[in-house]
């Protein structure tokens, strides 16, 4: 009798063993969980734990409690995967472990939001139908090019609603753009050259300054109203899922990389608005003969992503702030929304 007992006695202390180690185990294989502190930002929380501060709309869009993409609030939780960020929901017992940040490196955590500089030497296309206000028609003293504080003529007079003091940018037309899936014309290629300003007026002709450029200034450079374009753009998510192509560059090139102005075939009409991050992505083509039927459509390859700078009607100018592998001009493009 007394050994049946030492048996069960044995045999329970090893469940209780057994269990001890599982829930140890469990302690250790749980994430690690950090409680947000007043000034994290997604963007912040991203590049801190993921190594890769673009990670953020990925967190964002699996995340329901996250409701302003550039706000997170002091006391939420987060868990810390080695390959994702998860916001915890509830409080579930005590099998996380807290992650204890001391005052430095709190204030390390506290980083402003990531913005886009927009300067206005980006350019654009020229939607079809778009016409110019005018057009540089010469250059004082017969000259082939013009530079800062130079003299030019415009076409635009006090006919045409012109008056002294106004401002316009001035702008070089180059290549038209055509869609790389159906060879649609969108528009055309028009790269910024600076601004003038009218100082003496006609009804069909104006004297003007050059007040900046960014390149010479030629005759027949169309002119457009002038816009203040020193800002800043704020990422900002997609209200809808896109998708579209890059169309063309700025520099005219087709291979692109990071910090590439590119032009892409969405804009206001489609929903796109400043801010707005989208992913380049790239079909995967296999030899189907080794698949034999069984295999569908390939997973998409991810090559960067682009963060909108300005909206046309249907066109949009984007900068690529990530790329992970060689972009080019025809990559398509693809936003999340969840």
């Amino acid at each position: 009798m007394r050994e049946k007992l030492t048996a069960i006695s044995m045999l329970l202390i090893s469940v209780i063993l057994a269990s001890f180690s599982f829930a140890a185990a469990q302690e250790q294989d749980a994430p690690p969980v950090y409680v947000i502190k007043r000034g994290d930002t997604l963007w912040g929380l991203s590049e801190r734990f993921m190594k890769d501060p673009y990670y953020w709309p990925n967190m964002w869009s699996a995340n329901e409690q996250i409701t302003n993409p550039h706000i997170v609030y002091p006391g939420q939780k987060i868990k810390i995967y080695p390959d994702r960020i998860e916001m915890v929901e509830n409080e579930e017992g005590g099998s996380e472990k807290a992650v204890t940040v001391k005052a430095a490196e709190i204030r390390q955590d506290v980083v402003q939001e990531r913005t886009f500089p927009f300067r206005g030497n980006e350019g654009f296309i020229i939607e079809n139908g778009t016409k110019p206000f005018g057009r540089v028609v010469g250059i004082h003293h017969d000259r082939v090019v013009a530079g800062m504080e130079d003299i030019v003529y415009t076409d635009i007079g006090t006919n045409h609603g012109g008056r002294a003091g106004q401002k316009f940018a001035v702008f070089k037309e180059e290549e038209m753009v055509s869609h790389p899936a159906d060879n649609i014309i969108l528009g055309r290629r028009i790269i910024p050259l600076g601004t003038l300003q009218l100082t003496d007026m006609e009804r069909t002709a104006s004297r003007a300054i050059i007040t900046a450029t960014y390149k010479e200034v030629e005759a027949d450079a169309i002119l457009l109203p002038y816009k203040n374009v020193n800002r800043e753009v704020v990422l900002k998510k997609a209200m809808r899922e896109q998708k579209g192509y890059i169309v063309a560059s700025n520099s005219g090139t087709r291979i692109l990389s990071a910090g590439d102005i590119v032009y892409i075939d969405l804009g206001r009409n489609q929903g796109v608005e400043r801010g707005n991050m989208m992913y380049i992505v790239r079909d995967v083509k296999i030899d189907r003969k080794y698949t034999q039927g069984r295999v569908g459509k390939i997973p998409q390859e991810l090559q960067g992503a682009i963060v909108v700078l300005e909206t046309g009607h249907n066109t949009s100018t984007a900068i690529i702030v990530k790329s992970i592998d060689t972009i080019y001009k025809g990559d398509k493009l693809i936003s999340q929304t969840r």
